[in-house]
């Protein structure tokens, strides 16, 4: 079943779930930033549908957040790397996965992110002017200056 857009609204959140929100594609980029590039990999470990995989790719590809590059001519063969806009959703999976770990993972961590220092990091959203964690109740939202009332979509 095709999912309704919401190209239509006028919110930042809206226009990245139009490009990361089918829920392989997220998935896909996380196998990315852990090392897996090759189709073949990345379908084995996911077990996810060929058909499904080429197309979350294709739509990764067509908003630049991974390139297709050729590493074999006989037969062609690709593997698939970030790039720098793949690589900015790093802290978008490294917040889900402490989300999960939190509220998902009953038996514990399936997996653990150290960070450079040595230690094991969790994902903390801090402010960027003053650094301290942002928390709901610490923010509230004010228009910005892209700010319109959303269109009603075409139906």
């Amino acid at each position: 079943m095709k999912r309704t857009s919401v190209a239509h609204l006028n919110c930042s959140v809206a226009q990245a779930l139009e490009v990361v929100g089918e829920w392989w594609t997220l998935l896909v980029v996380r196998n990315l930033m852990f090392g897996q590039r090759r189709f073949e990999a990345i379908q084995g470990d996911l077990g996810i549908a060929r058909n499904i995989l080429s197309d979350r790719l294709g739509t990764l590809v067509e908003h630049g957040i991974v390139d297709r590059v050729k590493y074999q001519d006989h037969p062609e063969r690709y593997e698939y790397r970030l790039t720098d806009k793949g690589r900015d959703l790093f802290p978008v999976i490294a917040a889900l996965m402490a989300w999960g770990d939190k509220w998902a993972a009953p038996t514990g961590k399936p997996l653990e992110l150290v960070h450079v220092c040595g230690k094991v990091a969790t994902a903390t959203v801090v402010c960027d002017q003053c650094g301290a964690p942002l928390a709901l109740h610490d923010v509230k939202a004010k228009a910005g200056p892209a700010w319109h009332r959303a269109e009603s979509p075409a139906t």
